[in-house]
């Protein structure tokens, strides 16, 4: 079992940490049985409050899920530490912190979930429901963080959101910046969207751009990705 996660505990305190690191699950959780068991078990093999460093780019929504799952049902308060990113499929194991930190050179980022799907326009509109039922489970993560419109949450991940520190604590994704005495954000913090951009130069440029081509679907749940 090639895992991506690692617990260290600290002999003096008692204290655990676990480390999220690289892709969530190279391969999927979807039928899978031994993996999530296997986290689950190393979850609960102590008691008391935790510490969870994130670092990702984001993977499998499925593993993403159960993980956010497992600690949102833990007893001890769960504090999420990113400190590089925490993107697609991270994001949203990072909700499930009693309290986010991020570093001040942090980055969270959100968009929409992709597939790939092979067959005829039949599988094509069952592989879009899919995903649209996908993108609804994650919006209702970040719902209960966050306190957002079910609207803005669903405007930012169409737009490929990419969030700072301040700009995260701003929208609720983040509760505060490690190393940083406590201050309220500005009200106007840097956001990075890339439709936004898009958006701009087209109206700069004044004529129409070449349309980027969507994220190919996948058939299988097992091959969703985050």
């Amino acid at each position: 079992m090639k895992k991506f996660w690692n617990w260290v505990r600290d002999e003096d305190t008692d204290s655990r940490t676990l480390y999220l690191n690289g892709v969530i699950a190279e391969e999927s959780w979807f039928e899978d049985d031994v993996t999530p068991a296997a986290f689950k078990e190393e979850l609960l093999s102590g008691k008391g409050d935790i510490i969870v460093w994130i670092n990702s780019p984001g993977g499998d929504c499925i593993a993403a899920a159960q993980i956010y799952n497992m600690l949102m049902d833990y007893k001890g308060n769960v504090t999420v530490k990113i400190d590089g990113i925490a993107a697609s499929a991270a994001s949203v194991i990072s909700m499930a912190g009693t309290k986010v930190l991020m570093s001040p050179t942090s980055l969270m980022m959100l968009h929409n979930p992709f597939t790939i799907a092979i067959g005829d326009s039949e599988e094509m509109q069952k592989a879009i429901g899919m995903l649209n039922e996908v993108k609804e489970s994650i919006i209702n993560a970040y719902e209960i963080k966050t306190g957002l419109s079910r609207t803005r949450l669903s405007h930012l991940m169409d737009a490929e959101t990419w969030l700072n520190a301040n700009k995260a604590i701003e929208l609720g994704f983040a509760d505060a910046i490690m190393f940083k005495p406590g201050e309220s954000p500005p009200q106007d913090s840097f956001v990075f969207s890339r439709r936004a951009v898009a958006n701009s130069l087209l109206d700069k440029l004044k004529k129409p751009m070449p349309q980027q081509s969507t994220e190919p679907l996948y058939e299988r749940l097992n091959l969703l990705k985050y």
